[in-house]
């Protein structure tokens, strides 16, 4: 007679895959949760980065004066289709999306400091003093309010 050789697994070699292939999974999957806040996180401090240099660069061409953001009416503030707007006068090529609220309207006023929801403005702007932030956003801590 011949002994019969098994190919098979034991049910004891497949449970020890499944929890180590759940281990993994434990570690792996909290790692990209985070991604997407962090993609935001990134995004909007370029975004701030490069639209406060073309604030300055404005104030700098035009003798001392804060562009005109907010003070337009129908065109989220940007002033797209005026000579003194930051998109017309080549400043920003388009409006910016606040990543958080998907927004490109702007508040004028000091920051609001408050927490907010999707759908409302993406960006504050104070013309007194030129600073610029995105609505919602806390750049000290980098987190959204």
């Amino acid at each position: 007679m011949r002994n019969r050789v098994s190919k098979a697994f034991t049910l004891v070699e497949i449970l020890i895959v499944v929890v180590i292939l759940g281990i993994l999974a434990a570690i792996v999957i909290p790692q990209f949760t985070n991604a997407s806040q962090d993609a935001q996180i990134g995004n909007v401090e370029t975004q701030l980065q490069t639209i406060r240099s073309q604030i300055e660069l404005y104030r700098v061409r035009n003798n001392g004066q804060y562009p005109n953001l907010g003070g337009f009416s129908n065109e989220n503030g940007w002033g797209d289709n005026t000579e003194n707007g930051m998109i017309q006068a080549n400043y920003l090529r388009s409006m910016p999306i606040n990543p958080r609220t998907g927004t490109s309207t702007i508040v004028v006023g000091a920051d609001p400091g408050v927490t907010v929801a999707t759908g409302d403005d993406g960006w504050w702007f104070d013309p007194t003093t030129g600073d610029f932030g995105a609505n919602g956003f806390d750049e000290v801590n980098r987190v959204w309010r």
